[in-house]
């Protein structure tokens, strides 16, 4: 199936159990396996509402819901909240150091600590390191692993796609037992900051979904644009998304 000029073929997965609302059957639309990709293509695939796990690159094509929204933030227009300036002053302590996109047996112990704290019920809890690494990362890929550290401790890894014009939040992990800090949003206003300062334009969340409770973060970073009937649509502060 072609969707977009000079991309690959994208080919209909089957049904299987959505991972985010009960009851549901989920299908993804995917580039070929086979098919050569790049930071330029993904570029543009992103663009269209895709998204990227390991070197797979879909997006939600489900025949009775259209509940996924890919989501971005144009950095540029950003304005942090009242409470987003107190997490960004509450966390300026800390100190940012990019990494090479490779195991870490300290980056995987912290990966394993959050999802067995936040996600105790779902697959990726049992991840080994090759699960891990095959997840988060790809060949054709530019990807930085970006440590967030308190006085030499670990305690937050964002993994970030560095695409044209723009950067693309992967996954993050946080120590659970610093929940006060408000990490995982410190990471969301860092990554638009340092989008910002590498003149980039948007810096992409992924899917949201207005029933998950995990995915109501992503609404509070205003404006943003969401990805509707083949457009992106911007939604400004106080603007309902439903």
């Amino acid at each position: 199936m072609q969707l977009i000029v000079n991309t690959p073929p994208f080919y209909l997965s089957n049904e299987q159990p959505c991972d985010y609302l009960p009851n549901r059957q989920a299908q993804s639309l995917f580039a070929a396996p086979e098919a050569p990709l790049n930071v330029t293509l993904y570029s543009r695939l992103i663009a269209h509402g895709f998204r990227r796990s390991g070197s797979m690159v879909y997006r939600p094509h489900c025949s009775r819901c259209i509940a996924c929204v890919p989501i971005r933030i144009p950095v540029h227009r950003f304005e942090a909240s009242r409470i987003q300036r107190r997490t960004l002053r509450r966390n300026a302590d800390l100190r940012i150091i990019a990494k090479p996109a490779e195991f870490d047996e300290e980056h995987y112990a912290l990966y394993r600590r959050y999802l067995e704290a936040r996600h105790p019920e779902g697959q990726m809890v049992h991840s080994s390191p090759d699960d891990y690494i095959h997840f988060l990362t790809s060949p054709w890929c530019t990807t930085v692993f970006y440590e967030f550290r308190l006085k030499g401790s670990l305690v937050a890894l964002a993994v970030v796609d560095h695409l044209d014009h723009a950067l693309s939040a992967v996954y993050t992990a946080f120590e659970p037992s610093m929940a006060a800090r408000s990490l995982g949003a410190y990471a969301v206003l860092w990554q638009i900051r340092h989008a910002e300062k590498l003149s980039f334009r948007w810096l992409y969340l992924g899917f949201w979904i207005h029933s998950c409770r995990k995915m109501a973060y992503k609404n509070q970073f205003r404006p943003l644009e969401a990805y509707l009937n083949g457009h992106w649509r911007t939604f400004e502060k106080g603007e309902n998304m439903v």
